[in-house]
């Protein structure tokens, strides 16, 4: 019997370099680049994707939108802005399972059967490692398990301590 299931992976690895059809992007609101994956990503794209983020005029928080991948393996890159952490109760869990959830949308409203998710929020915004993993784990299978068009998400860590809070869900 063939498995359907979408895969769920997880690795250590430069999301820059990942041959996905779309990376997602732990923006800011702007949209215009900036430190740790935002910056990153934006300088391996070139100029033209700050360009295009431009006309986009930013995000808010907990949404995603959609660019070119320009100079990235990857065709698309989804931005999505994650909640900065503030102890967790200002609805930072919410709005990082929304990053997921609508960064899923988006890439099945584009037919993108390959996703690389970086570990939103857990750099200069804080959101402790176990706890973002956990609702990214979960919400990704739930997103995944309602009509979906992707077949492969992988979870692109930054570390080994990163990837650890992964596999542990994954199993």
């Amino acid at each position: 019997m063939i498995d359907h299931r979408p895969k769920l992976r997880a690795l250590v690895a430069d999301i820059t370099r990942e041959k996905t059809a779309a990376i997602v992007n732990a923006a800011n609101t702007t949209l215009l680049g900036g430190g740790g994956v935002d910056g990153a990503i934006h300088r391996a794209a070139g100029p033209d994707l700050l360009e295009e983020c431009r006309k986009i005029g930013g995000c808010p928080a907990g949404e995603a939108r959609i660019t070119s991948g320009h100079n990235l393996m990857a065709a698309n890159v989804i931005h999505t802005v994650g909640p900065v952490w503030s102890g967790g109760n200002n609805n930072e869990s919410r709005i990082l399972a929304a990053c997921y959830r609508n960064s899923l949308r988006l890439a099945g409203e584009h037919g993108i059967r390959s996703i690389s998710f970086p570990c939103i929020s857990t750099g200069a915004y804080g959101y402790p490692a176990e706890e973002a993993a956990r609702i990214a784990v979960a919400t990704v299978r739930k997103a995944l398990s309602d009509a979906s068009s992707v077949d492969l998400v992988r979870f692109v860590c930054f570390s080994e301590r990163a990837l650890d809070c992964y596999l542990v869900l994954l199993e």
